[in-house]
């Protein structure tokens, strides 16, 4: 009789897996990714691309967007809020020129209506595009610019702007507020925030 006890172990689902935080678009790297999408002429993916930069939302959430969430009398709003679906709380965030400028370039080529998802599937504009498919975007968005795929991810756009912003400022509470993180602890942790992080700050300053 066969024990039930087996020696053979399963492989861990992460074997060879890069796992964690995946890394932020240096701003070099958002204008490499940028300058290939203008050249090919990909509204879509451009529109997708400053939106998801300018907005630091979720997958989700950006996915989530509508027509109406962005347009106010014909012109694409200079700030927009919207509910976050993971906390339930309401975060805010600009729109950029070049952002409003792809976007309405997006709009008019696709011929959107204000009940119409911003990023709608090519197959059925009634759907939205899927959280799987925008991730297999971004990997291709940073895989042309000569990139690992595995170090970046959809969270590498949300990062992106956060990280610059607390770079040259320092102030958590403002990327904190920009984030939507109920807690200031989620926003440290968000942005690798370290030591090394609290005593350059602390360098720069003279009192």
């Amino acid at each position: 009789m066969q024990s039930t006890n087996s020696t053979t172990t399963s492989k861990p689902w992460n074997r060879g897996k890069l796992i964690g935080q995946k890394s932020p678009l240096k701003p070099q790297q958002v204008w490499a990714i940028r300058a290939r999408l203008q050249i090919a002429d990909h509204k879509r993916d451009l529109a997708l691309l400053n939106l998801a930069i300018d907005s630091k939302l979720r997958g989700c959430d950006l996915l989530n967007l509508k027509v109406s969430d962005l347009l106010s009398g014909g012109d694409i709003r200079h700030r927009a809020k919207v509910i976050q679906q993971k906390t339930g709380q309401s975060v805010q965030f600009e729109i950029t020129e070049q952002t409003r400028n792809s976007i309405q370039d997006w709009i008019e080529f696709k011929d959107l209506q204000a009940y119409d998802w911003v990023f709608p599937s090519r197959k059925n504009r009634n759907n939205k595009l899927t959280t799987r498919q925008y991730g297999r975007i971004v990997k291709g968005w940073v895989e042309s610019i000569g990139l690992p795929r595995s170090s970046y991810g959809t969270h590498s756009l949300r990062r992106t702007k956060a990280t610059v912003i607390y770079r040259k400022t320092g102030n958590l509470r403002a990327v904190q507020l920009l984030l939507g993180h109920i807690k200031i602890d989620s926003t440290v942790k968000y942005l690798g925030v370290e030591v090394e992080d609290a005593l350059a700050l602390s360098e720069s300053i003279e009192v």
